[in-house]
């Protein structure tokens, strides 16, 4: 059980994070930025608990997985301002919980009985129905709706390579978690400032809005540290999947809180694919 609680730490905190960015505003820039500098504040304050054992394969890896998250969680910040936190977050998690569990089976063979396939395959056609009802739109909606769904999908998948290979290298490399935190932040900090230029034409990197937005990079870190520890206990397939479960969080908290809308046929088919998503987490929950 404690370790399963550990996996909803960062669904938590992941939850609230991308309302924190919406709600204090800002460029791309701003936002990516300032939850970078959180990062590296927080691993920075680890430090002073705990020394990792240094060595060249610890600072290359977990740098590596720094500037993964970076492009990752530049190009998902992105499709917020594209489609929204409501639309883009359920059909980030579902690309990323496929591309996730499918390293958990073929490269860590984390499945291993026959349960484990019929539970793990049934929540994939169940996740994928949940994205594709999410990413809804009625047609002949002359708002543009359309056009931005498509900008916002391609923005989504080039987010998902990002942030499924942020996700994996820790397991690949055999990392400690409370290791990875400081070269990650690094990697991180230094990655936001390359990427940003990608999509502002004059980032705002140290302004007001990028040191407000350091409370979505702290509520990120502690997700960071929670999602590190849960996936080495918990496996990557099962420890990934139900810190995703945030999707819950920040899809509800769009629609009530930032008021992004939806038509009547639309909210409802968001709501169903969220609920398949979520569906979907708990049968790959199933095979722990």
């Amino acid at each position: 059980m404690g370790n399963i609680l550990l996996a909803l730490v960062p669904a938590v905190m992941w939850g609230i994070q991308p309302l924190i960015l919406q709600t204090i505003g800002g460029k791309t820039s701003n936002q990516q930025m300032g939850m970078s500098l959180g990062a590296l504040i927080f691993s920075i304050g680890v430090l002073f608990f705990h020394q990792p054992v240094w060595s060249w394969h610890l600072i290359l890896a977990s740098f590596v997985c720094g500037l993964a998250w970076a492009f990752g969680q530049i190009t998902q910040i992105e499709s917020f301002h594209i489609i929204g936190v409501s639309a883009a977050m359920p059909i980030s998690t579902g690309m990323q919980l496929i591309g996730v569990t499918l390293f958990g089976i073929f490269y860590f063979h984390e499945w291993t009985s026959t349960m484990d396939y019929v539970y793990g395959i049934s929540a994939l056609i169940v996740i994928i129905l949940g994205v594709f009802f999410t990413a809804y739109r009625e047609k002949g909606d002359n708002s543009g709706k359309q056009g931005a769904m498509q900008r916002g999908l391609f923005v989504l998948v080039l987010s998902t390579i990002g942030q499924v290979t942020y996700n994996v290298i820790p397991r690949m490399a055999d990392l400690n978690g409370w290791d990875v935190l400081f070269p990650q932040g690094i990697g991180m900090a230094i990655g936001a400032m390359a990427f940003s230029f990608f999509f502002d034409k004059k980032p705002e990197l140290f302004s007001k809005k990028s040191f407000q937005n350091i409370a979505a990079g702290a509520a990120f870190a502690i997700g960071n540290i929670g999602i590190l520890l849960s996936n080495k206990v918990n496996g990557v397939a099962v420890g990934f999947t139900l810190s995703q479960m945030n999707v819950i969080v920040n899809t509800l908290g769009g629609l009530i809180l930032l008021k992004e809308s939806r038509t009547s046929k639309e909210l409802k088919l968001t709501i169903g694919g969220l609920i398949l998503v979520a569906a979907g987490g708990i049968l790959i929950g199933l095979t722990k």
